[in-house]
């Protein structure tokens, strides 16, 4: 079988690749590298099954000729994180939206047996209900919780007019080994590691006390390669790690000094996924505690070696948008 994963070169990509070259699948992995990193994929350039493109897919001449012969599409190239999505919303639609509908339209064009959508759970905001369900209202809070809940809604619509068969399959705050280290101000894994790293204090936002589903990449990446296994088309489902974790537990996993810096707007005390409909239709369980995974990283610390070492002062900075325009 062939398979076609856009941003292959990133975090999530990277182990998706891994996991069907393994496996003995074709494996074609499209990105341009805004966020990717060659690195993440270089061991996989051996194997005669791999084909890298170093193409973008918000150009659909660039990309389509590779969705030819495709059996499944796994679409997790995108645009993250709050702030640059506040400051460029224009770059956020233009991959998240327009480059959505490319994927949609080349898997249309090439009869592509099933595409797996990569989903936010930012998409529900600051929700009422812990744990949270599919049937939640959708609040997003920024444009890019925004474009990717456009996006899901391009790929059920595609799934429903098209009989383009799709899952769309919602993440919550994964985390793990080859996790972004460049960048923007971001995921609290990426800015802790590289605190750690250099024995500067962790920038805990408030007080500690949120809590957050961390779910480990490797249960991602078994869900996203069950949900193209199974007969399932038009659904959306929760991925998350059946428990919610607060940042000061993180910390004492960690080790290590704290500085607090001022409680965020738009972001929510809690995110903790309800799965029951990941169990009930898909058989899939998260199999990683979050100490194994936290245990996990810090024995591969090394990677985050050159990632942006964050201070209250830079952070303070780099939010300024956050804060002028969510509060």
């Amino acid at each position: 079988m062939k398979v076609v994963i856009t941003g292959g070169s990133g975090f999530i990509g990277s182990h998706l690749a891994d996991f069907f070259i393994d496996s003995n699948y074709e494996v074609v992995v499209v990105d341009n590298l805004s966020i990717g990193r060659l690195e993440n994929i270089s061991h996989l350039f051996v194997h005669s099954k791999f084909t890298f493109l170093e193409a973008d897919i918000t150009d659909f001449d660039s990309i389509e000729i590779v969705f030819k012969d495709a059996d499944w599409v796994f679409h997790l190239a995108a645009l993250a994180d709050i702030v640059p999505s506040i400051e460029n919303p224009n770059e956020y639609y233009r991959s998240n939206v327009n480059g959505t509908f490319n994927v949609l339209e080349a898997c249309r064009k090439y009869h592509v047996k099933k595409i797996i959508y990569s989903a936010s759970s930012s998409c529900y905001g600051i929700p009422d209900e812990y744990p949270t369900k599919e049937t939640a209202e959708i609040r997003p809070q920024y444009p890019y919780a925004l474009t990717k809940h456009l996006g899901e809604q391009l790929v059920m619509h595609w799934s429903q007019l098209y009989s383009l068969p799709a899952v769309s399959l919602r993440f919550f705050n994964v985390y793990g080994t080859r996790a972004r280290t460049s960048g923007t101000y971001g995921a609290v894994f990426g800015v802790f590691l590289a605190q750690k790293l250099a024995k500067k204090p962790y920038t805990v936002v408030g007080d500690g006390f949120q809590t957050r589903d961390f779910t480990y990449v490797s249960d991602i990446v078994n869900a996203i390669v069950t949900a193209a296994e199974s007969n399932l088309s038009g659904e959306i489902i929760n991925i998350g790690s059946n428990n919610t974790y607060s940042i000061n537990h993180l910390v004492e996993l960690l080790g290590g000094d704290v500085v607090y810096i001022p409680k965020r707007p738009g972001e929510p005390n809690c995110t903790w996924a309800d799965i029951s409909k990941a169990k009930q239709l898909l058989n899939w369980h998260p199999k990683v505690s979050f100490e194994d995974g936290v245990e996990v990283l810090l024995s591969n610390i090394d990677y985050w070696d050159n990632a942006p070492i964050w201070d209250k002062n830079s952070i303070a900075k780099a939010t300024e948008k956050w804060f002028e325009y969510l509060s």
